[in-house]
């Protein structure tokens, strides 16, 4: 059962990308938890105490705007460790974090994962490179607000997601993508008809399904590429399927 948890654990890529001893000292502080869709697993000003490593669920970092609306800062997949990044100093929460597609993460306590950062240096040479992977998504989004049309956003949030999962078939409805754009979601409709009247995806019930990825590529604005190149960079395997097995 132990090596089971410890192939579970690892099917999240960072926890892959360690060395087998670094793996070692982490994993007796690793407890499997479960994600339902629309888990909030921590609200904006909330002290922060557990880092999750997902596997296979997807998390939004959302900011609730005073108008009502929201908007996606950041999202979180298996290439990812969700709460260290917004807790180095006060360990608050910088928005609310939400999953979006219901999985499984491993989590640690903070204190454990910064001490392990403190004594291990090849660990925190892999959290680092992820660090940075983080920071060119963060950043890059927000210049893919700023400019691109929500068809071409909405192409990188379908393909992005279809990395994080290997599935054509990806649990994704047009309430999330709406939130994930910080779009109304009868834009996310509009621009979904449009793409499956294009013969990029077919829409079905709470789920949408790629059927011509190129032609979702060429649609979606530069940014998909960008920070996928990024982390593959940094993150050797982040997005591929085989990664870590």
């Amino acid at each position: 059962m132990k090596n089971g948890k410890a192939s579970i654990h690892r099917s999240n890529r960072l926890l892959a990308a360690l060395e087998p001893e670094d793996f070692l000292w982490l994993e007796p502080h690793l407890e499997i938890v479960e994600l339902p869709r629309g888990r909030i697993i921590y609200h904006a000003g909330e002290t922060i105490r557990h880092t999750y490593f997902l596997h296979d669920a997807i998390v939004s970092l959302v900011t609730d705007l005073q108008h009502g609306g929201s908007v996606e800062m950041a999202v979180f997949g298996r290439e990812s460790a969700l709460g260290f990044a917004s807790a180095l100093v006060t360990r608050q929460s910088y928005g609310r974090y939400v999953t979006q597609i219901a999985g499984s993460a491993s989590r640690a306590p903070l204190d454990r994962l910064t001490a392990a950062i403190g004594e291990r240096p090849r660990l925190r040479q892999v959290i680092s490179r992820y660090m940075e992977a983080l920071l060119t998504q963060t950043l890059q989004g927000v210049a893919c607000n700023a400019v691109h049309s929500v068809e071409a956003r909405c192409c990188r949030a379908i393909l992005s997601t279809r990395d994080r999962t290997d599935r054509d078939d990806i649990p994704l409805t047009h309430e999330t993508l709406a939130e994930m754009l910080g779009v109304q979601r009868s834009t996310v409709s509009s621009v979904a008809s449009t793409l499956q009247r294009a013969d990029l995806i077919v829409q079905g019930r709470g789920t949408i399904r790629i059927t011509d990825r190129d032609g979702l590529e060429a649609t979606a604005c530069e940014c998909y590429r960008t920070i996928r190149e990024s982390f593959e960079r940094l993150l050797p395997g982040a997005f591929r399927s085989d990664a870590g097995r």
